[in-house]
């Protein structure tokens, strides 16, 4: 049997699809994890801190940045009502129509999106229209099509990132590299993924009940501490990347 491969493409209307479908069901039998209990907190806070317009991008209920003081947009309807319930500002929007006006925010967030949607680069147009000049804007994303699994298509995954396309990529839009740490949490042992995926789609409840009281309280516990280093630093066997990047819009930065 070949090795699965990347599915860039697939339409953004089949993307848009598969990814409502699974984190709409997923959302709605989670619960919400405030972002002091993630592993990105020690490394978000100073920024959440001297950034009074803060934007997050499909958090799900998984939110990095603070609840309050913090603009959130997101495509799952239950994610937005746990977000909504908890005092946060969350409105229905998706990555590529952002409902916010030009140069409105001083840090933007997005982490697990773009490996989501077809037109990556009208996403991180989007990004860059409402980032304001000297914004930090914070990404992750997954590296080396040659590591695609079983799990990328299971999560609506279209693509993992080749090092040197990502940084092209952001340049495009203005985005510069400054940090990144390695990050994600995608499991090691394949037979563990093929069983969780078999009880999420045959067996949701009874998956979701472990996922909320067990596998989910041992991820919190057992995340390893992030780090910060300088630039994009060595990618070599590195899963998935969390980027710290500052704005300048294109057109000033080429002069």
């Amino acid at each position: 049997m070949p090795a699965p491969r990347p599915a860039e493409s697939r339409s953004n209307a089949e993307l848009i699809r598969a990814n409502r479908g699974f984190y709409e069901s997923l959302w709605s039998e989670a619960q919400l994890i405030g972002p002091e209990r993630f592993n990105t907190w020690p490394l978000l806070r100073e920024l959440a801190d001297a950034a009074p317009r803060r934007l997050e991008v499909a958090p799900g209920l998984r939110p990095r940045l603070p609840l309050h003081g913090t603009c959130f947009v997101d495509l799952s309807h239950a994610a937005l009502r746990r977000l909504q319930a908890s005092g946060a500002n969350a409105v229905h929007g998706m990555i590529g129509a952002l409902p916010y006006g030009d140069d409105s925010f001083d840090l933007v967030c997005a982490l697990d999106i773009l490996e989501h949607v077809a037109d990556d680069d009208g996403a991180l147009a989007e990004l860059a229209r409402v980032a304001a000049p000297g914004a930090s804007v914070l990404l992750s994303v997954p590296l080396h099509p040659a590591a695609w699994t079983a799990f990328d298509d299971f999560v609506g995954h279209c693509r993992r990132y080749e090092p040197e396309r990502i940084v092209a990529l952001l340049a495009r839009h203005g985005f510069t590299i400054e940090r990144s740490a390695v990050y994600g949490m995608q499991p090691k042992s394949s037979r563990l993924l093929d069983l969780g995926q078999w009880y999420l789609t045959h067996r949701r409840e009874r998956a979701m009940w472990w996922y909320n009281r067990v596998f989910m309280p041992l991820g919190l516990h057992f995340q390893k501490p992030l780090l910060w280093r300088a630039g994009l630093g060595d990618t070599a066997g590195v899963d998935e990347l969390l980027l710290r990047c500052s704005y300048r819009p294109v057109s000033a930065a080429s002069h």
